[in-house]
């Protein structure tokens, strides 16, 4: 019996006839298929305004209490009734919100959100995501040379040290040694939080079932940092490629799908995929997430074992190839990879690829010639070993014969090609002669998606290089004495005032005896003495050997450290 509460004194309800009308109109009988009707009317008609009477056969009174009783079903379907507009809006407020969250309390008010900090945080995550160059920072960097301030890292490591990676906040970093040793830094004191011994090997038993390793049992060659600081990964010459929690020293997971020595492995940007390479000539993709923690393929390709890995936030990554002369970007999702060949010019090489010897390089003889004058200092490359990766279409190489080349995806042959980037080295000889070869590139880091990048050989120094807007070319900006062999290289940008708490950073001080400004500009800030200060921080590896090898030794004041080198860069 229907409620009274329902019940009308008027009939509105047209009488039906039991037959079927032949207007064709059919009655839905079920109660979420009238419901739908009623929610499908416009917002005027679904208060029971402006009701005619051929739309009151629509619904009735037992459809108002079955969308009483649905009430679970219609908050599931609003999503489906939500127009692309009202999404967008839905998905934007939720965006604000993480920001908001993201940037924690005392750090803003009202205006800052409104004016600077959410309109600063769309711009950059929009380029971000373009994945073009769109950080041109080189510029004010010269202008702001003598804010350079630089903390060295001594006690952790015994034996050269291999690499150092840093969070994107700026205030953790880890570092990795010779002797197996990880050891975790807190930026801001400048002293060692803990430290992660070389493990025992485990012995071999017949019939026993081998239990997995929780950490390295040799050198550790590569380290990488989740974008969340949360994780990290090692890689080492024990073919063990493992996991730990960030926040402390606990064991993950050790993975021991590769055949030779892990060389490197890189986190892709705001994710938890990882590339791992090594000298099994393989390229392994892992996921580190906490709810997978496995592995998920294997890229083929390389002649030789693979040094050098990077990558950048879409699922793409490139490698150095070592001795087969090549950089290779692979493209995971389309299953593909693209070659691009280093070395020395040849002949027979152009033929095959479709070029050959074009007229100007041909005199009346016949007789091929090279373009301009002929560069004695020249040395042909024999191998590749580290590359970078500057935005998702432009990369670095360099390699033993001392030159930095810029790379593009569109040309098969580099853009540009610095020689001789780190000078010559003379080595005597026995009959009293001296051999004259080049210093190779043993490290490059970039700022992505800047025209900021750093080499390093083992000459003395850091050299830090401009990229013209158009990434065309590059050029010189300065050099940093760093005495010994570079072995990493790492560029970030820490958010504003991320390190102004530290300890061994000192502000520069204004007329007046207050500690405010950049360095330079003091008195264009003098009326900010609170302002947030923005850093450049240049993370090195250094050691008195090359990180994966004995070739050489360095001595005299050469020491195995992490050194921080940090220019003010506040506008």
């Amino acid at each position: 019996m229907p409620d009274q509460f329902f019940q009308s004194n008027n009939k509105r309800k047209r009488q039906r006839a039991s037959a079927p009308t032949t207007s064709g109109r059919i009655k839905n009988t079920t109660s979420h298929a009238r419901t739908s009707q009623v929610r499908g009317l416009p917002k005027g008609r679904q208060n029971g305004a402006n009701i005619d009477d051929d739309d009151e056969g629509l619904f009735d009174d037992d459809d108002l209490r079955a969308s009483d009783v649905d009430s679970k079903q219609s908050d599931q379907d609003e999503d489906e009734l939500e127009t692309p507009a009202q999404k967008r809006l839905r998905l934007a407020k939720l965006y604000l919100d993480e920001i908001k969250k993201g940037l924690g309390e005392g750090e803003y008010d009202a205006a800052d959100i409104d004016r600077e900090l959410i309109e600063a945080r769309l711009q950059q995550d929009v380029l971000e995501h373009a994945g073009k160059v769109h950080l041109f920072i080189a510029d004010l960097l010269a202008t702001r040379l003598s804010s350079k301030q630089t903390l060295h890292l001594r006690r952790g490591h015994r034996l050269p040290v291999t690499c150092a990676v840093i969070s994107e906040d700026g205030k953790i970093l880890f570092s990795a040694g010779k002797e197996g040793t990880i050891v975790k830094w807190d930026v801001l004191s400048g002293r060692q939080v803990f430290s992660i011994p070389k493990c025992r090997p485990l012995s071999k038993g017949k019939g026993r079932e081998q239990e997995p390793v929780k950490g390295h049992t040799d050198q550790v060659f590569a380290l990488s940092l989740s974008y969340d600081g949360k994780y990290l990964v090692s890689g080492g010459k024990d073919r063990h490629l493992v996991a730990w929690d960030a926040t402390g020293a606990k064991w993950l997971k050790t993975f021991t799908g590769h055949k030779d020595s892990v060389s490197s492995v890189a986190f892709r940007k705001a994710s938890y995929q990882l590339y791992s390479a090594s000298y099994d000539r393989t390229v392994k993709i892992f996921d580190i997430s906490p709810s997978v923690l496995g592995y998920v393929e294997t890229l083929f390709g390389h002649q030789d074992s693979i040094s050098s890995i990077d990558c950048m936030r879409s699922e793409t990554a490139i490698t150095a190839g070592g001795r087969d002369r090549s950089v290779r970007f692979w493209k995971v999702v389309e299953e593909s990879q693209l070659v691009f060949r280093g070395g020395g010019k040849s002949a027979l090489r152009d033929m095959l690829e479709g070029g050959g010897l074009e007229p100007d390089d041909e005199d009346e003889v016949g007789n091929s010639r090279r373009k301009g004058p002929k560069d004695s200092d020249s040395f042909v490359e024999g191998s590749i070993d580290t590359v970078a990766m500057i935005d998702e279409t432009t990369f670095l190489s360099g390699g033993d014969s001392g030159s930095i080349c810029l790379w593009n995806t569109s040309k098969k042959k580099p853009l540009f090609t610095q020689p001789l980037a780190h000078g010559l080295q003379e080595t005597p000889t026995e009959t009293g002669r001296s051999i004259t070869s080049p210093r190779w590139i043993t490290a490059l880091g970039s700022l992505q998606y800047s025209d900021i990048f750093a080499s390093g050989s083992w000459d003395g120094y850091i050299r830090m290089w401009k990229i013209d807007s158009k990434c065309r070319s590059f050029t010189p900006i300065t050099s940093i004495a760093t005495p010994g062999f570079v072995n990493s290289l790492q560029l970030i940008t820490p958010p504003p005032g991320a390190l102004d708490p530290a300890q061994w950073l000192q502000r520069p001080r204004s007329p007046n005896g207050s500690e405010e400004g950049t360095g330079t500009d003091v008195e264009e800030l003098s009326h900010k003495p609170n302002r947030a200060m923005r850093y450049l921080v240049l993370v090195a590896g250094i050691g008195q050997e090359p990180r994966l090898g004995r070739w050489l030794k360095l001595n005299g004041g050469v020491r195995n450290e992490v050194s921080l080198t940090v220019f003010n860069i506040t506008q």
